[in-house]
């Protein structure tokens, strides 16, 4: 029988969240939690959520609902409530959103594009050669 989140106990609340919380909290690295909200979500819940993610973003940046709206054709509703979500006192999203900048500017650095036909491309294409003639 199905049962909606309002219809639980405030107990059953608690156990059930806390063995969510707790399973994606022992997840260590980007495959395995990747590997798990792909189980658990569909495609489009976890397009959503990264969705979400991105308005928070945006909002943080201090972009406009409108521009956000257009920029990645959502609901006004759904930015104004990621707004809301982010002027409660809970910090999830902020400290979500300052990690997810953190990693992103590591990647631009490590992922830094070599010119082809280029010696660093070469160097980067035969790093063996490269052993033997440096």
């Amino acid at each position: 029988m199905k049962r909606r989140a309002h219809e639980l106990s405030k107990e059953e609340k608690v156990e059930t969240l806390d063995a969510l919380y707790t399973a994606a909290g022992t997840l260590r690295g980007r495959p395995a939690i990747k590997a798990f909200l792909k189980d658990l979500l569909s495609e489009g819940e976890r397009i959503m959520l990264g969705r979400r993610i991105l308005i928070a973003r945006s909002l943080l940046r201090g972009e406009s609902a409108l521009a956000i709206g257009q920029k990645l054709k959502v609901g006004y509703d759904t930015v104004y409530r990621v707004e809301r979500w982010l002027q409660d006192t809970l910090p999830g999203y902020e400290s979500a959103i300052a990690c997810l900048e953190k990693e992103l500017k590591r990647r631009k650095v490590t992922q830094k594009r070599v010119e082809p036909f280029t010696y660093a491309w070469l160097k980067k294409k035969y790093p063996l050669h490269f052993l033997l003639f440096p």
